[in-house]
């Protein structure tokens, strides 16, 4: 990439000015600005250009599931729309013009979800949540406000590197919504007394299955053992190419170290959740079953 523009610093930019941005919107808006600097003269520069982008994008932010799905939707269409335009400088305003379309579209759907979501809401309900979710919290503030009576229940979610003020806890109190505070280890023994549990996702897979919060696997083995509905509330954005089979096939892994000496903990802070333990998926294309997820994705890069 040119030392001209710096995408991985525009894509952090986007991230630190607007608290409220998901990984993939920010990965899109960055490469969109990308186009409106670099205006490449040919599909060919353009495809280069991009690729080059989104390489140094993957390989320079860790953790980099959720914003590889932004970054491959981007693409696939680009792919789709280059060869529409008879001349390239309509394809290229087009392109830019559609991607700040899609960048809006993708933004509204943390309100689309909510609207969905509310019926999943029932007056004296016990949430179990886990970790911060925007798009949890807004389901749930939303819910509030439709006065609806409900209490939730919030894991500690550790590892965790928000301030007190970006925690679910806080926002949802600040609400006006009853909230109990507890630690990761007592999920099990509290499970008992929870009517149903909403989970974010930092991207969901074609299996069904979703990459989150570490943790949010041993919820869903206890909501389930325990016969209790675990939801995923997650932008349909974030559904990624990817099947992994299990916790151990994701890029991300954390190895055990045994020693005879004190050593900090290695922090891990995602993992993969099975398709198994979740109930269903509410999204901005409806509520939609873990099977469903891959027949959406085909959507998304063939029709």
């Amino acid at each position: 990439m040119s030392s001209e523009f710096d995408i991985t610093a525009t894509y952090l930019r986007f991230l630190e000015d607007d608290p409220d941005i998901t990984m993939p919107i920010a990965a899109i808006e960055s490469l969109v600005t990308l186009l409106k600097i670099k205006q490449p003269s040919t599909s060919a520069e353009l495809i280069t250009l991009l690729s080059g982008a989104i390489s140094e994008l993957k390989t320079s932010v860790p953790n980099a599931i959720s914003l590889s799905a932004g970054c491959d939707l981007f693409m696939r269409f680009v792919l789709r729309n280059t060869h529409l335009y008879s001349d390239w400088e309509s394809c290229r305003t087009n392109l830019v013009e559609n991607g700040q379309l899609f960048i809006q579209r993708a933004k509204e759907s943390r309100n689309k979800i909510a609207e969905i979501g509310l019926p999943f809401m029932k007056d004296d309900d016990i949430v179990l949540v886990h970790s911060y979710s925007r798009v949890v919290c807004n389901l749930l503030i939303r819910a509030f406000q439709k006065h609806i009576r409900f209490r939730v229940i919030c894991t500690e979610a550790r590892p965790t590197e928000t301030a007190k003020s970006d925690t679910m806890a806080y926002l949802l109190r600040q609400a006006g919504i009853p909230v109990a505070m507890i630690y990761d280890s007592e999920v099990g023994f509290f499970m008992h007394k929870v009517d149903k549990v909403f989970v974010g996702a930092e991207g969901v897979a074609e299996s069904g299955g979703i990459i989150n919060h570490i943790g949010s696997y041993q919820m869903g083995v206890l909501a389930k053992n325990a016969n209790k509905r675990f939801y995923v509330v997650a932008e349909s954005h974030k559904f990624v190419r990817m099947f992994p089979l299990g916790p151990d096939d994701l890029s991300i892994k954390k190895k055990l170290e045994f020693s005879t000496e004190d050593k900090p903990i290695e922090t891990r802070h995602l993992e993969f959740t099975p398709h198994e333990y979740i109930t269903a998926l509410i999204t901005d294309l409806g509520v939609l079953t873990p099977s469903a997820v891959s027949e959406e994705l085909i959507k998304m890069w063939y029709d």
